[in-house]
């Protein structure tokens, strides 16, 4: 039986997997039949939704996510790193069977990385593990993937949602490899959607046009803003009255495992604070450049690091 606490109001509350991500630092990412050797080994909590959720916390705004955790050492070091963090921890959900969910990466010299997950109980969600009065009070709900049956979940819930809570939507290449269709249903309740150009193109099976008409093609679905996410080039963004391209900062590039998190969590605050769509651009390409100067989310900033840069 669940017990809900009712007592914590989140401005933001996240929705996807939980994992300890355990990375690797290599020389290089090797394909079939090749051969690299690893250099150092990190472990740090992790996932998309958390991420985003940390970074939102450190930068002032109350959050809390709904996900899962087995009780073991690594469902131990999720609790504590969001506890820490100022991540409210009441809409955890704990299984007595079962491991936590994990992320192996493969980071290189550049930054860049390659990912495998181990989903564990990640994909045990049901809706009645979801406490609804908490999801009724929250200002954006935002989505991200999961590996396996906690997408139907997420579907469910959509019915749950209070007509005037946005919905923020990542749905990263798990879930647009799903294809439109089995997206649907979350597309067209979606508020702001935040995706890099990859998943767009795939999403949209088009490699030819220009990013705004693939853009466009979903502010005609309904989606009030769409922002897309082109890495070191910068960003793309674009809603009903406001349009911009916006650059990335330099910076001194460590692990890029969590820079489209970090840049959703910039973008969400920026959301908040009522900023323009530039400005909100702007923030959330600096939030995602201090963020891959380190590992998982040790360089994620402040308010106070984002107050003296602004």
């Amino acid at each position: 039986m669940e017990i809900f606490d009712n007592d914590l109001n989140a401005e933001v509350i996240g929705f996807g997997a939980l994992n300890v991500d355990k990375l690797f630092s290599v020389e290089n990412i090797v394909g079939a039949d090749e051969e690299s050797f690893i250099k150092s080994e990190t472990k740090t909590p992790g996932g998309s939704a958390a991420n985003t959720i940390v970074g939102l916390a450190r930068l002032g705004i109350d959050t809390s996510i709904i996900g899962k955790i087995a009780e073991d050492e690594d469902g131990d070091m999720i609790e504590y790193n969001l506890a820490i963090n100022g991540v409210y921890t009441n809409n955890l959900i704990y299984s007595e069977t079962g491991a936590t969910g994990k992320c192996l990466g493969f980071v290189d010299s550049n930054g860049e990385r390659c990912l495998y997950i181990d989903p564990g109980v990640n994909d045990e969600i049901q809706i009645g593990e979801i406490n609804p009065l908490n999801i009724m009070r929250c200002k954006i709900m935002h989505y991200t993937s999961f590996v396996g049956d906690s997408f139907k979940t997420q579907i469910e819930m959509l019915e749950k949602l209070n007509k005037d809570v946005v919905l923020s939507f990542d749905p990263g290449m798990l879930y647009v490899e799903k294809g439109f269709d089995e997206l649907k249903p979350i597309l067209e309740r979606t508020n702001i959607l935040l995706i890099n150009e990859s998943e767009l193109r795939l999403l949209c099976n088009n490699n030819e046009a220009p990013v705004k008409e693939l853009a466009i093609g979903f502010l005609d679905l309904g989606i009030e803003t769409i922002v897309v996410k082109q890495g070191s080039t910068g960003v793309y963004a674009i809603n009903s009255t406001e349009e911009c391209n916006v650059g990335a900062y330099k910076c001194d590039v460590v692990d890029t495992t969590g820079a489209g998190d970090s840049f959703n969590s910039g973008f969400l605050y920026s959301y908040l604070k009522g900023y323009d769509l530039e400005k909100s651009c702007r923030i959330a390409n600096w939030v995602a450049s201090k963020a891959i100067e380190g590992y998982g989310m040790e360089k994620f900033p402040s308010l106070k690091e984002l107050e003296d840069f602004f």
